[in-house]
């Protein structure tokens, strides 16, 4: 293939870029960032870092800021369960995974969120397995039919059973991390396999504005030690928890995640750490964060352009929507976002199959978002030049009785050329009411039903399900919690 550009957008000229920098190192430098986490204040000042333990405050120098940033690997490599299949995460590599940690199910049915339990959880996996152009699973769905307190470990452990693919995932405790560490562990064969071909990236969430908590600093700390990526989910919100304006969000984003970057690499020098986010705008005539919200997606745009100009790896909260059912709205705002952060080369894009503000995932959104990722990674590969000539080969000898159907060209790069939807309509309109004038989102449906009839979930071997079956029980134990739901296929 020759003679292709691949289609990229920025919003930021150069000096804007740096602008932005300059001043997020500033207020590190004078402002700070609060951390309440003491292991990570003990850092800090063996850095000579100034730090007011009584406010839990720390003072960043530019010098800490870009030594962390320098020593932060520019890619990451993900590996599936059997450690075959690796992933590059950096550079302009763009994989799409579902949102995370939703805690309602849109019933299609019904058309009603309920509460999302155990089997939901199963099938939130199976699906994700099965579609193509997930590179990445997630722990997408909160069960609530366990306790708050190991929901943590028991999505990983769900995830882990039911779904080959690396998983995007964190924690929700302190003490949830060894449980989680230790089930990857077992699916690996050990630590330092786990080192070399990690399978999961942990979120860390800051709490805007500037604030790390306890929770979400010891898992960048925990994480760095075990060698697992961290993502930084910084959700400053515009006019609320953020600057009003779109430039002094980013600013506030680019503190957040730097103090991450800093704290990660404090722990351990060279760990991996991936520039991310979820903020948005913020609507003030309803009080709420709309993801799909154009200003929304140029934040996001915008602060993996400052991450690219400082070679670290990128995430965006993009391709999902804040609409409640599989609609029109569920459907721009999830297309827009997906070829939006494919034409940024956002490498982690978390999204599909979300809706409602991030609060609720749909199998069937699932499976329709997959056909909105194929198109949006479709239009990055770019126009190519297939041939040499191009085209005028192909008219030597062309007669009015000429057709290009049956022509070998046609059939070497037909293939190439075109993705195949397989639940977008391209039928005609008699055909379609012949099939029962069936719309998007029931088509979805179906496909949905046939997956979970037809195919078996990919389980690991017998004995690591057994191993990631005890870890998940001694959790369970160690927080007073007799049985787990049974699991059913």
């Amino acid at each position: 293939m020759i003679n292709t550009i691949r289609p990229k957008y920025k919003l930021l000229n150069d000096d804007f870029v740096k602008k932005i920098i300059f001043e997020a190192l500033e207020i590190l430098e004078r402002q700070g960032v609060f951390v309440e986490n003491k292991e990570a204040l003990n850092l800090f000042q063996a850095q000579n870092m100034k730090v007011d333990k009584d406010y839990q405050r720390v003072y960043i120098t530019p010098q800490l800021v870009q030594d962390s940033l320098d020593s932060a690997p520019e890619t990451i490599t993900l590996y599936d369960r059997t450690g075959e299949t690796a992933y590059l995460v950096g550079h302009d590599e763009v994989h799409f995974n579902p949102g995370s940690a939703a805690v309602n199910i849109l019933d299609h049915k019904t058309q009603i969120q309920r509460k999302a339990e155990t089997k939901d959880v199963i099938d939130f996996a199976r699906i994700i397995d099965s579609m193509e152009h997930y590179d990445f699973q997630s722990t997408g769905l909160i069960s609530m039919d366990v306790p708050d307190i190991i929901s943590d470990s028991y999505r990983l452990y769900l995830g882990l059973r039911f779904s080959s693919k690396p998983i995007v995932t964190g924690t929700f405790r302190v003490e949830g991390f060894k449980p989680m560490f230790d089930m990857l562990v077992a699916v690996r064969g050990s630590s330092e396999s786990l080192k070399e071909k990690p399978l999961a990236i942990f979120d860390a969430c800051p709490s805007p504005p500037l604030k790390w908590s306890n929770l979400t600093t010891q898992s960048l700390i925990d994480c760095a030690y075990a060698g697992i990526p961290s993502e930084l989910i910084s959700m400053g919100m515009t006019g609320a928890t953020s600057p009003v304006t779109i430039a002094g969000t980013l600013v506030q984003h680019c503190v957040e995640n730097f103090s991450g970057v800093v704290i990660t690499q404090l722990a351990k020098k060279g760990s991996p750490v991936i520039f991310g986010g979820s903020p948005s705008s913020f609507d003030m005539r309803k009080g709420t964060t709309p993801m799909g919200a154009i200003e929304t997606m140029m934040i996001d745009s915008a602060y993996a352009q400052i991450a690219k100009s400082l070679n670290l790896p990128t995430h965006a909260y993009m391709g999902l929507s804040d609409s409640k059912i599989n609609d029109t709205q569920a459907g721009l705002e999830t297309g827009i976002g997906a070829v939006l952060a494919a034409l940024a080369g956002i490498n982690v894009i978390s999204g599909p199959g979300m809706m409602d503000f991030e609060s609720c995932q749909s199998l069937e959104k699932l499976v329709i978002d997959n056909e909105i990722c194929s198109m949006a990674l479709r239009l990055i590969q770019g126009i190519a030049q297939r041939d040499d000539p191009i085209a005028t080969d192909l008219f030597k000898d062309f007669t009015p009785e000429s057709q290009f159907l049956s022509m070998p060209h046609t059939r070497k790069w037909y293939r190439e050329e075109h993705i195949f939807p397989r639940i977008i309509d391209r039928d005609t309109y008699d055909y379609w009411v012949s099939l029962g004038s069936k719309s998007f989102a029931e088509r979805a449906s179906e496909e949905v039903k046939r997956i979970l009839k037809d195919t078996s979930p990919d389980t690991p071997d017998k004995d690591i399900q057994i191993e990631i079956q005890k870890i998940m029980e001694s959790d369970a134990r160690q927080n007073g919690i007799g049985s787990l739901p049974d699991i059913r296929i």
